[in-house]
This record gives structure tokens, C-alpha cells and sequence, in this order.
């Protein structure tokens, strides 16, 4: 089965090939890549901003002979009661051509500057992460991920995607 992830990120690719390979529901696996436009910010906030940008990856790649169009977007939502405010969040969308299938994975709170930088200084979470002395490295989502460097490595930015993706699946009949 042909499946089209609506993202360059090798991170997203690799999580999404683990998770189709580890389920179990498909004979073959094929998956390909396109960089979609997600139509919302390139750091979103919001719930639906994050959403909304999973659907639009998944729907852009979508095309006839395809299986499924596949959006995976993190973004920053408001969780009250925790000390800044907002936590990161991944969601999967899954889009056969007539409806989508939408899963969550895990939250973490931001670190204190990093969620001021994206929150008030409007920056995306990889510079924020940078201009934190967080990392050097200016494409951190495409390596280990914030959570990577929060857990010691314990969670890597892949095996955090992985069960939103596993979550958009349980709804696929």
C-alpha cells in the first residue's frame, strides 16, 4: 500500500514507516514524501492550529491510487494549571480521499524561555530552542527534538510522534 507523508522531515518519515511496520494491518508499505504546505503558522498555536495543519499536509499529498495522505504537525497548545501555560503537542491526520482519522500523541510542558520566546516573541520552537542555549543545532526537529534534549535522551522526537500516529490508526476502520 502507497501512503504520502505530507513532510520532508527524515524524523516524521522514519516514526511513521515504524508504525505502519509494527501494526501489522498492511501486506506491503510504501511511503513517500512531499513537502505540503500545512496553511497555518510555521509554529503553530493553538489546538486547532495544529489540527488544521495535520489535515492540510494530509489532504495536499492525497491523490488517487493513494492508500492514505498523511499530516503530522506539533504545535504549542494552552494546558491551564501548568507553570507556563502551554505544552507541545503532536497530531496525525490521516486522509483517505472522503474522511480524516485523527490521532494525539503525548504533551510536555515547555521550558519557561523557550514557551516566552515562542509566546511572546512569535518564534518557531527550533529557534526558540536555539536562542535558549538549549542547542546549536538549528533544525533540532529534525534530530532528537526538544523532548530529546529535556529527557536525556530517554524520548527522542521520533518515538514521541509515534503514538499519534498509532492513535490516528485505532480510528481507521
Amino acid at each position: 500500500m502507497h501512503f504520502c507523508l505530507g513532510s520532508l522531515n527524515p524524523v516524521k518519515k522514519e516514526a511513521l514507516v515504524q508504525v505502519l511496520e509494527e501494526s501489522g494491518r498492511f501486506s506491503s508499505i510504501h511511503v513517500s514524501c512531499e513537502n505540503a504546505p500545512s496553511g497555518v503558522p510555521d509554529q503553530p498555536r493553538g489546538f486547532e492550529s495544529t489540527l488544521t495543519g495535520a489535515r492540510n499536509r494530509a489532504k495536499a499529498v492525497w491523490h488517487n491510487g493513494l492508500f492514505l495522505g498523511i499530516g503530522i504537525e506539533s504545535g504549542i497548545i494552552p494546558v491551564p494549571l501548568t507553570r507556563t501555560g502551554y505544552m507541545n503537542l503532536t497530531a496525525c491526520v490521516l486522509y483517505n480521499g472522503q474522511d480524516y482519522f485523527t490521532g494525539l500523541g503525548p504533551a510536555f510542558e515547555l521550558p519557561t524561555e523557550i514557551s516566552r520566546l515562542v509566546t511572546e516573541k512569535g518564534l518557531e520552537l527550533d529557534a526558540a530552542v536555539q536562542a535558549a542555549g538549549f542547542s546549536h543545532n538549528p533544525r533540532i526537529g529534525y534530530d532528537k527534538g526538544l523532548i530529546g534534549i529535556l529527557t536525556g535522551n530517554a524520548v527522542t522526537r521520533m518515538e514521541y510522534t509515534k503514538p499519534a500516529i498509532h492513535m490516528a490508526l485505532a480510528s481507521l476502520p
